[in-house]
Parts: C-alpha cells; sequence; structure tokens
C-alpha cells in the first residue's frame, strides 16, 4: 500500500511536470475530448474521473505513450502498484525517452523494494533530462533509503540548486544531513525551508529535532510548540515534543503531549513506553502500567517489554507479579543478565531471600565481575543475617568497582550498627565522594560522627543532607540533636519546627515520595530506624498510599515489632489489595 505521504509527494511532483508534457502532447494526437477531461480531472485531483478517462484512451489508442504514463500514474497515486508498472512500461515501450514515465516507474519499484532497479530508471531520466528538480530529488530519496547517504546528499543539494525557492527541497536536505549527523548544516537547511515557506509543520518538527540533538532543548521545545500548533493531529509532532519536554524533566507537559500522541497513533509502541517511563518519573507508577501493558500487547514477544512492565509492578511494590513478568522477559532472553538481577530484586520485595540469593549467584555465573550483582548478593545475605558473607560480597563489589556509591554506603551501615564507627565514617565519606547527591549518605554519615563526637563535622554532614533534600525530616530532627549537644538552643529549635513543619504541613506528593524512596534505601541498606522515621513521615504527608504502610510493616518486622508490623499490613491491604504480607 502506498503510504499518504508518500501520494502527497508523488502528487505535488508529478502535476507539475506531467502538465508541462500535456501542451506537446496536446500539439500531437492528444486533443480528444476524453484524454482533455483525464488532464482537468488531474488538474482537480480528481483521480476517479482521471482513471475512467485514461483507461478509455489507453483501450481506443494503447500506443499512447502520455495516456499511458497518466493511467499508471493514477493507479500509483491509488496504491495500485502492480496495475500501475505496465503502463509505465507500455509508455516507455513507446517512447523510451518520456523522462517522466522513467520517474513514475521508478516511484512504483521503490514502493515494491526494488530500489538498485529505482535507481537505474532515474539515472535514466536524468540522462535524458540532467535538469529535472523532480528526478534528482526522487534519486535522492531512492540513495537515502540504501544507505548511500553521502551521494543523496549531492542529488538533493542540486536540487535545491535547481529549485531554490522550494522550501519542501532545503527540508528534505536537511533531513539527509542530519541522518549523517552534521545538524548545524541540517538546521540551516531547515532555516531555509521556514523563511521560504513559515507554515511548514514538517520544517519545524525537523529543525526542533535537530536542536535536541544538539542539546538545544528551550529552542527545540519552541519549534515542535510550533509544529504542534501548526499540525496539532500529527502524531510525530506530539510524540518528539513530549520526548524532549521528558528531556528536559517536565514530566507532567510531557505526559499530555505523549497522551495525544497514543490517542493519534494507538499502534506505536515506543509512545507507550516513553508515557509510562514519564509516568513513572512523575510518581504516578499506578497509571505508568496501563501503558507498559499497552506495550506489551502490540509487542507480546519482546523481552524488554515484560522487563519494564515488570519494573513498574516493582516499583508499585507487586513483586509477584512482576516475578512473572520478568521471568517471561528470561524466557525470552535467558542469557540477559539485567533480567536476572531484576528477578532477584523482586524476590528480595517479596522477601524470598533464598530466592533472591539463587537468581544473583546465577546471575554472577554469567557476569563474574559485575559488582553491582556482587552487591546485590551481599544485600540479600544482610537481609537474612549471613553479615559475613554480605561483607564479603560487599568488599569484592567494591574491588570491581571503588566507585559503587551504594556498596560504601551499604557497607557503612553494617560497621555503624557493629558499633565500627571508623569504618562506618569511612565509607560513607566514600560513598558521598563517589555520589555527590547521596542525601542519605550525608545523613548517616552525620548520624555516625554524632555518636563519635564530631559535633562540627556531623552539622556539616546533615546540613548538606538537607541542603540537598530539604524535604528530609530525619535529617532536620538528627541535626536538632546534635545543635542542642552542642548548646545551640535557637538553631536547635529551628530544626526541629522545620521538621515538625514537614511532617504537619507538607501534603504534596513529591515530598512523600522523596521519604518513601529514601526508607526503601535505609531498609535495604538494613538502617531500620532511619527507614522507619522516613515511612513513617511519607504515610504523614501522604496517608492513603498504601506503599509506606507496607514498606513500614516489612521495617517493623525487622526489628521484631510483629504486633505493629501486622497492623501496618493490614493498613497496607486496605488501601491496596494487592499488598499481600510475605510469609515470615
Amino acid at each position: 500500500m502506498v503510504s499518504p505521504a508518500t501520494v502527497l509527494m508523488c502528487v505535488a511532483s508529478f502535476l507539475q511536470l506531467s502538465f508541462a508534457q500535456s501542451s506537446s502532447a496536446q500539439a500531437s494526437a492528444n486533443r480528444s475530448p476524453i484524454y482533455a477531461r483525464g488532464v482537468s480531472a488531474l488538474q482537480h485531483r480528481d483521480l476517479t474521473t482521471a482513471r475512467e478517462a485514461f483507461e478509455k484512451v489507453v483501450k481506443l489508442s494503447p500506443g499512447n505513450a502520455d495516456a499511458q504514463n497518466y493511467l499508471g500514474w493514477v493507479l500509483l497515486a491509488q496504491g495500485e502498484v502492480e496495475n500501475a508498472i505496465p503502463h509505465f512500461r507500455a509508455a516507455l515501450a513507446v517512447k523510451p525517452k518520456l523522462a517522466q514515465a522513467h520517474i513514475n516507474l521508478a516511484s512504483a519499484l521503490e514502493h515494491q523494494g526494488k530500489l538498485p532497479d529505482a535507481a537505474t530508471e532515474l539515472r535514466l531520466a536524468l540522462k535524458i533530462s540532467p535538469l529535472d528538480v523532480q528526478a534528482h530529488r526522487a534519486l535522492g530519496r531512492v540513495l537515502s533509503l540504501q544507505g548511500n547517504l553521502s551521494t543523496a546528499v549531492v542529488e538533493l543539494r542540486r536540487a535545491t540548486q535547481l529549485a531554490p525557492r522550494q522550501a519542501v527541497l532545503h527540508d528534505e536536505l536537511g533531513s539527509l544531513l542530519a541522518q549523517q549527523h552534521e545538524f548545524e548544516n541540517a538546521q540551516k537547511e531547515f532555516l531555509q525551508a521556514l523563511r521560504l515557506d513559515p507554515r511548514s509543520a514538517p520544517s519545524h518538527l525537523h529543525l526542533g529535532v535537530a536542536l535536541w540533538e544538539q542539546k538545544k532543548i528551550d529552542p527545540a521545545i519552541s519549534e515542535l510548540r510550533t509544529a504542534t500548533r501548526l499540525a496539532p493531529n500529527d502524531f510525530k509532532n506530539r510524540y518528539y515534543l513530549g520526548k524532549v519536554l521528558e528531556d528536559k524533566g517536565d514530566h507532567a507537559s510531557s505526559i499530555v503531549e505523549l497522551q495525544e500522541a497514543v490517542k493519534l497513533q494507538p499502534g506505536a509502541a515506543e509512545a507507550h513506553k516513553l508515557l509510562g517511563l514519564a509516568l513513572q518519573r512523575s510518581g504516578d507508577a499506578s497509571a505508568a502500567l496501563a501503558s507498559y501493558r499497552a506495550v506489551l500487547k502490540l509487542q507480546p514477544d519482546d523481552p524488554e517489554a515484560h522487563n519494564d512492565l515488570g519494573l513498574a509492578l516493582l516499583q508499585n511494590g507487586d513483586a509477584g507479579n512482576a516475578i512473572t513478568e520478568f521471568r517471561a522477559a528470561l524466557a525470552l532472553r535467558p542469557e540477559d543478565v539485567g533480567f536476572r538481577t531484576n528477578l532477584g530484586v523482586a524476590f528480595l520485595q517479596k522477601t524470598d531471600f533464598n530466592a533472591a540469593i539463587r537468581e544473583f549467584q546465577e546471575g554472577l555465573k554469567l557476569a563474574p565481575e559485575r559488582a553491582s550483582l556482587h552487591y546485590d548478593l551481599g544485600l540479600a545475605f544482610k537481609l537474612k543475617d549471613q553479615l559475613p558473607q554480605a561483607i564479603a560480597e560487599w568488599q569484592k563489589a567494591l574491588s570491581l568497582d571503588p566507585g559503587l556509591a551504594d556498596a560504601h554506603y551499604t557497607l557503612g551501615v553494617t560497621y555503624w550498627q557493629q558499633g565500627n564507627f571508623p569504618q562506618a565514617a569511612e565509607h560513607m565519606r566514600a560513598a558521598v565522594r563517589a555520589k555527590t547527591d547521596y542525601a542519605e549518605a550525608f545523613y548517616t554519615l552525620g548520624t555516625v560522627l554524632k555518636q563519635q563526637g564530631n559535633l562540627p563535622d556531623a552539622v556539616s554532614a546533615l546540613r548538606e543532607a538537607i541542603r540537598l533534600h530539604p524535604d528530609f525530616a530525619g535529617a532536620h530532627t538528627t541535626l536538632a540533636a546534635v545543635l542542642r549537644q552542642q548548646g545551640d538552643l535557637p538553631g536547635a529549635q529551628a530544626e526541629s519546627r522545620a521538621a515538625q513543619e514537614l511532617t504537619r504541613t507538607q501534603t504534596n506528593s513529591q515530598a512523600a515520595r522523596f521519604s518513601l524512596n529514601s526508607g526503601n534505601r535505609l531498609l535495604n541498606a538494613g538502617d531500620w530506624d532511619g527507614a522507619i522515621m522516613q515511612f513513617q513521615t511519607a504515610i504523614k504527608l501522604a496517608p492513603a498510599n498504601a506503599l509506606p504502610h507496607y514498606q513500614l510493616a516489612l521495617a517493623l518486622r525487622h526489628k521484631g515489632q510483629t504486633a505493629e508490623a501486622r497492623a501496618e499490613f493490614d493498613k497496607a491491604v486496605t488501601l491496596d489489595p494487592k499488598l499481600q504480607p510475605p510469609p515470615e
């Protein structure tokens, strides 16, 4: 089937050329009323009438090359490629030097995927008519489809020299230059196209994408918004605008555009996937599930689609169904270490530590030098209270990747819990050197330094945690205690008030998400008290969110507070029946 875009391009180019021929044709034998009616119908884009007329002409006069060519073009425009080709060949049998018939035959052959044959016809057309703009343009397109971009650029550049006022030629040349990553030169061509045709939505789109590729995000968004305003029902305009907005971190605006994109093209898996990612990043993990399920429905045999859905399910606390998806991904790609790791993490969330250990060890058979896998295995050992094995794995992880911040952090928490404050502080400092925005590590470092009696450094670490995340209620509370020890009562009261204010007045979901994520990190590191504080903050900020209750229950269970844990599990299940307590 001929795509609508291709047909419109064919219509625009062919009508310009074919009617230039019609004058010579009419000067010869083509003065019949039927032939004239066909030409007039073409001028008015009435393909049905044109077809009827030219069918009659070729039936009466099979040797009429112009009529054969016109009829072939009409059939091609109507998507009947196979039926069009014999008419172009019939025209060329009579008039071998009919350049337009070569061009039209090339277009039909291109639709059939016969690119070398199409290129041959276009070169014949250019041999006959070297100054034919559309032949240069069409040859450039065919060469680009063959991957011969440099020669394609030569043809399109020649076309722009022959017809410098045709905006579409500059746009197409810019597109080829962009494919060669010559974004600055591409940008010049798109700007020239827009000077000639300021309301060209495709040129605004292409310029926007070229600017985005050059990391010029705000100018790119401006161009893409213009393209969308000019052509609001164009999928590509909405999709790329959503994509660039997401790159900027404007999740809310990105979601709006991507939702429109999937309405326009429900079968676009990449748009559903990007929408799911934007929803996840905005904190709406539940809504993201629908997007990832849409991707999976479109691509049921894509292991990445199963993996993406599994990760979204994990974010929603649904480890059971996440495990199903990760297993499906592994069935399709058994050697993928990332999928194996995600399956292990899902078992961790389900507190099935033996299964998690098994999966991480299987992953290490495939990738024994992967530091993050040793870290994950160590985490599973720690959660199973096998500290010597856990420490050994983290040390192995750090020998492979000394900059693995999470390994330093978790090892530091473990040494702190064992009372080894110097080692704990050393690893916390290593964690924040490796990851300078690691708020939890600064917080824990401050706590360790407080217990060492190093109050000035504790204050510095805690203030940095608060600078990174002003909503970190636990850091405000601990800082208040340190300042009180230093005798700075006004400072201590100010921090206490800040902590109380956060829990009393902060109601935005972003603060709740931070507290939940921070609590999860502390929980994974084995800092039960720190995790409990953060989950309690998250619950105060968003009491209707089931996940903080569920995670708080896990932390309480680890501390042996069984009754309190059961109460939190009950609250979580009431809010979200999917969140069933894992077996003890």
